[in-house]
């Protein structure tokens, strides 16, 4: 999925760094990043990355199943933009 809105961005002409981490990293880069998006197989753990998250700026959204289910990275960068 990173992967491909990696693409999508590129292809947009937009300069961000997409990255993919497992959910038991997201402690270790929290201070990284502006946004956080979570794969519909991880919904179950979505509150609790908000609980990590807290107080700080960072955007955290659930990944649209049908995006991920065929690596729609179009819509999923258009997902994460509309966060802004």
């Amino acid at each position: 999925m990173a992967s491909a809105i990696r693409k999508a961005a590129t292809k947009r002409g937009l300069e961000i760094s997409i990255t993919a981490r497992s959910e038991a990293e997201i402690e270790n880069y929290i201070e990284d990043i502006d946004c956080l998006m979570v794969g519909p197989h991880l919904a179950y753990i979505l509150d609790n990355v908000k609980n990590i998250v807290g107080d700080r700026d960072i955007k955290v959204t659930l990944v649209k199943a049908q995006d991920y289910a065929i690596f729609n990275g179009e819509s999923a960068l258009d997902q994460l933009l509309s966060l802004y």
